[in-house]
């Protein structure tokens, strides 16, 4: 039987409003569960250790890569991201959604392990609106801004990778927006015959797509 829990990959540029996004669609929908990527970077403020990103070393990093533990992994702004395999694994096999924040190098890998993983690019409204929210964010230097403005083209040029876009120009009905996909995910045949399977048996469905 196919795994029954669903994988969402979310992508943006930074500033875009990701993160955002992300936090109010979980606070609202807790059958979707956050993967925790680890990363070599130094914690934000008011990022908490576990909840927002496992801070680990260069070399515990290298380690989980050269192990087999990450299914994918990529250096971003001269920082290493990665994402443990085992806990996404476990999770779809046992029918919970999972949601990843990740960039267009570590979505294309992990379509490659999970080819029914769904894309969701979250794009801002304009150049302008992404340089005054990594500006009112106050999280980055001026030269680290710069620095994701010039990346943020070369980003965005992976939108069609993804099967759905949501413009973050309003928040409310981007988060919306996500969540109908989401829900609309929820109620692919393949999905619906995993959760459902004696359901699809006593009615005689096929539980394979035909």
């Amino acid at each position: 039987m196919a795994d029954s829990g669903n994988i969402f990959m979310v992508v943006a540029p930074s500033g875009a409003g990701k993160s955002s996004l992300v936090n109010a669609l979980l606070e609202q929908d807790p059958d979707v569960l956050l993967s925790i990527s680890c990363t070599t970077r130094q914690p934000r403020p008011g990022e908490v250790e576990a909840k927002h990103y496992r801070f680990i070393s260069k070399d515990e990093f290298t380690a989980m890569r050269d192990g087999n533990a990450l299914l994918e992994w990529a250096e971003v702004h001269g920082h290493y991201y990665g994402t443990p395999r085992d806990r996404i694994e476990e999770s779809i096999l046992n029918g919970q959604d999972v949601l990843l924040e990740i960039d267009w190098q570590g979505a294309r890998q992990i379509k490659h392990h999970f080819p029914e993983a769904v894309g969701i690019f979250i794009l801002p409204p304009s150049i302008e609106a992404l340089e005054a929210r990594l500006k009112n964010r106050g999280q980055d230097a001026p030269q680290v801004i710069s620095k994701r403005l010039l990346a943020a083209g070369g980003e965005m040029s992976h939108a069609s990778e993804c099967q759905y876009v949501i413009i973050n120009q309003e928040f409310s009905l981007a988060l919306a927006q996500l969540a109908q996909i989401v829900g609309a995910t929820r109620l692919r045949y393949a999905t619906q015959a995993a959760r459902n399977a004696d359901l699809f048996s006593s009615l005689g469905i096929s539980k394979t797509v035909a």
